[in-house]
Formats: structure tokens, sequence, C-alpha cells
């Protein structure tokens, strides 16, 4: 009697290779780069008083010297983080860190703010190089699923961190230096990251790339500029037929991307991934959460400032706790998808950034009025963007191959620097347009009603040069309406976060289709 031979037991994959001390010290380097592009998005924010003394832009101006430098990395970052798949990440990165420490020399001594403007877009096209890089390298460094979202998560706490570290150190800088210290510190620290980066973080890319489209790369630029050049104008100015006509050149310029990309064999963003509800609601989700953070900041800033009568170094301190808060968020968001649901926790991380908008209805306009529903609504803001940081960018770069990851890494950040970018535009734009409707000039000459009415540093400018009874008729105006106009935005930023909660809840109970 034969028996029947037993089969032998299938083979098991290979565990993913763990990482070592050199690829985390690595990640140290990669994260240092993000903290300073996430510090360079709101670093300005306090120095909004300084700049408008020294360099009097107007109110659009104003508005593009804080937002151009995320609007030029969210027009950018898709062809950029293409580019690293091809050329090679790191090499990217090294090539962002030189051109990023010569446009940061470039704005720290701009003498007009048309060149300060131009320095703003020279670093958001360096900082477009570096995004990518950082997010995709990590894609290729951790192999190891959990180890990933660690590395993500300290990825994210850089970014939420620096968005909120921006304005405390500026606050500092500014008490001692003046404003164009906020760009010099960049100067250190990428030449830091030249040095270590070749020896700590490895070369990766896609070895078989495809053909780079140029094309697609242009109309990337021209779908997103002209629609958040329109908001701007609109808002600052009222309805034209020039900002209808970027509005129109933005939309049409968006499709004619979106349906070249569907056509072409090697797309410069892979619009498959966003068949997947997950994959948008984490895309989404990206977005607004910092849509909110960064359009606090740019209001929140003022407020503390021209309203409570805070020095920049006490506003700075008062957005610790939001700061901690985003950290706090970010490392915690990965133990939270060990219990639930990723889709389930950006649900919640919404809703509690939603809470912390609401809390902004309860600010004063008058001098007098307490912090408590600033720090905690800011704080709130912080971890529920912190967390919705963390959480949909894992969602993104876990779901891309790794020959792909610097076209996913883009997907995430142009979602994070299109809502900095449009938090700026859209909110700033929405506070300043209440203010200018608000504002009673009566008591203002005709000759200074106009820098009055710009913003409200101009109205605390002109105030100095009034008699005491004008100055503080104009002050109390400018403060009230001022705060009006936060309390429409919050009431917007709010309705919009509520919204995307409901979008992602809806995610989670959809079916996602195969892989």
């Amino acid at each position: 009697m034969t028996t029947k031979p037993t089969a032998a037991p299938a083979l098991s994959a290979p565990a993913p290779a763990r990482a070592t001390a050199r690829t985390w010290a690595g990640l140290g380097v990669l994260a240092l780069a993000l903290l300073l592009i996430a510090v360079d998005a709101t670093v300005l924010d306090l120095a909004v008083p300084a700049i408008s003394a020294d360099l009097a832009p107007t109110t659009p101006q104003l508005l593009w010297i804080i937002d151009v430098y995320s609007f030029v990395l969210a027009g950018l970052l898709i062809t950029m983080g293409t580019l690293g798949d091809r050329i090679g990440r790191r090499r990217l990165l090294l090539i962002g860190a030189a051109g990023f420490g010569l446009a940061s020399a470039l704005a720290a001594w701009a003498v007009s703010p048309e060149m300060l403007i131009a320095a703003r877009v020279l670093q958001g096209l360096a900082g477009a190089t570096l995004m990518p890089a950082t997010l995709g390298l990590i894609r290729s460094m951790f192999a190891d699923r959990r180890q990933r979202t660690i590395a993500i998560s300290v990825w994210g706490a850089m970014a939420g961190s620096g968005s909120a570290l921006g304005p405390l150190l500026g606050g500092w800088l500014l008490e001692h230096y003046w404003w164009g210290s906020v760009f010099l510190v960049n100067l250190p620290v990428m030449a830091l990251l030249i040095v270590l980066a070749p020896f700590l973080v490895p070369e990766s890319r896609d070895p078989n790339p495809g053909r780079f489209d140029l094309a697609s790369a242009g109309l990337s630029m021209l779908a997103l500029i002209p629609i958040v050049y329109a908001v701007k104008e609109t808002a600052a100015h009222g309805f034209s037929w020039l900002a209808v006509l970027a509005a129109v050149v933005g939309v049409l310029a968006g499709a004619m991307f979106l349906r070249r990309q569907g056509r072409l064999a090697d797309p410069l963003l892979d619009l498959d991934l966003f068949r997947r509800p997950p994959f948008r609601a984490a895309a989404l989700t990206n977005l607004l959460s910092v849509f909110a953070l960064a359009g606090v900041l740019f209001f929140g800033s003022q407020y503390l400032q021209l309203v409570l009568g805070r020095s920049p170094l006490e506003a700075g301190v008062l957005l610790v706790p939001g700061m901690v808060g985003s950290i706090a968020g970010s490392l915690g968001a990965a133990w939270l998808v060990r219990y639930w649901r990723p889709v389930h926790v950006l649900c919640g991380a919404l809703l509690v950034a939603a809470l912390g908008a609401l809390l902004f209805l309860l600010l004063g306009a008058d001098p007098s009025a307490g912090v408590t529903p600033f720090v905690l609504g800011f704080t709130l803001i912080g971890i529920g963007a912190g967390v919705a940081l963390t959480v949909s960018a894992d969602m993104i770069i876990s779901s891309a191959p790794a020959e792909r990851a610097g076209n996913a890494a883009a997907i995430s950040e142009t979602a994070l620097e299109a809502g900095v970018a449009l938090g700026v535009a859209v909110l700033g734009s929405v506070v300043m347009g209440v203010f200018r409707h608000g504002l009673d000039a009566s008591s203002v000459p005709a000759a200074h009603s106009g820098a009055a009415r710009e913003s409200l540093g101009g109205a605390v400018e002109t105030a100095r040069v009034l008699p005491e009874s004008a100055a503080t008729a104009l002050l109390e105006s400018a403060r009230t309406a001022f705060v009006s106009g936060v309390h429409w935005a919050a009431t917007g930023t709010t309705v919009i976060l509520l919204l995307t909660a409901v979008m992602v809840y809806r995610a989670a109970r959809a079916k996602t289709s195969p892989d």
C-alpha cells in the first residue's frame, strides 16, 4: 500500500525588510526639510503688520505675499513628483534645497512688494521639488507597513507643527530683528540637508517611468492659478470680467488636464486611484483640514496683534497649544488607526476641527477680550488637522506601488498645498471683504480713507495720524468689522468641515473598486 505524497506547504512571502538606525536618521533629515517648508507657509502671518508698514502693499499684494508660496507649490507638486520618479527623488531633494536657500535670501532683502512676491514664487518652485521627494522617499525607505505608518506620522507631525511653529518663530524673530529675518533661518537648515542627505538617504526612482508629458505639466499649473486669482480678486474688488475670464480659463484647463490624463499611457496624475471612495475622501480631507488651519493662522495672527494688542512674540506663544495639538494629533494617528478604520478616524478628525472653528464665533472685538476661545478653538483645529493630515497621507501613499511613490506623494501634497493657498485666499478674502464693507471711515479724511480700507493694519496705521477722537472711532469700527469677518469665515469653515465629514462617512460605507 502506497501513500499519497503530502503536498509541500506553500511558501509564504518574505517579510518586508525592517528599517535600520540609518534609515530612521534619514527620516530625521527628511523631516527637517519638511519642517522648514511648512514653517515658510505660515511664518509671514505675524509679519503682516511689519510688511504693511515697510513695503506698503495693497490688499491683493499682501494676499499674494502670504499665499503665492503655497499656490506655486500646489501647481507644481504633481509635475515635480513625477519628475522625481524619473531623475531620482534624492537628487530632486538636493536641487530643491539649494534653490530654496537662494530664494530665501532674496526674500529676506526684498525692497518692494513685487520683489517679495517674486521671491516667494521662487521659494514655491524650490519647495515643490522638496515636498514630493520627502514623502516619496519615505515610501521607498520603509517597506514594513507599520513602520511606514509611524514614519508618515512623523512626517505629518512636521507638516502640522511647522505650520504652527511658523508664527511662533516669526514672533520671536520680529521681537529682535527686522521682518526679513524670518527667511534667513532657512539657510543653515538647507545647508545641513545638502551635507547629510547623500549619506543617510538612499536614492530611489521609477525604473520604467515612461514619457514625461510637458503639456500636462503646463495644464496643471494653468488649472489652479487662474481660479485662485479669480477668488481673491472678486473678494477684494467685487465682480469683474477679468476675474470671470480667469475662472473660466482655470476650469477649462482643469477639464483638459483631466481628459488628457485619461488618454495617456503614462499620465502625470493617476486618475485610477480616485475611483476608490476612501482615496477620494482622504484627498479631500487632506485639503480641507489644512484649509481651515491656514485660514485661521492668517486672520488669527492679525486678530491677536491688531485687535487684542498683543506683541508678535505674545501672539506666537498663544499659538503654541495649537502647535502641540497638531503634533499630538499627527503622532497619535498611528495609534488610532490600529483600533478604528482610517476613514472613520478621518471623519472624527473633521468633527473635532469643526468644533474648533465654531468656537471662533465667541471672539470679541474689545482689546480686553479673553483669549480662551481663540486658544481652545485653534487647539482643536490643530488636533483635527494633525490626525487628518497623517491618516489621509498614509492612505494615499500606501495605495500606490513603490515605483509611483512620487506621483502618489504629489497627490497628497497637492491637496495639502492647495488647501493652504485656498484657505488664505478664500477665508482671508472673506474676512477682508466683510471688513471693508463694515468699516465706518466717515471720521477719516479723504486722503487717508483708501489706506484705512485696505486692511486692518492699514486702519491701525491711519489711526496714528488722526486726532484722538477720530482715531478712537476708526479703531473701534475697524476691530468690530474685522471680527465680524472672522465670524463669517469661522461659520463657513465649520459648515465646510461638517459637510466633508458627511462625505467621508458615506465613503466609509461605499464599496471600493478592485485594485
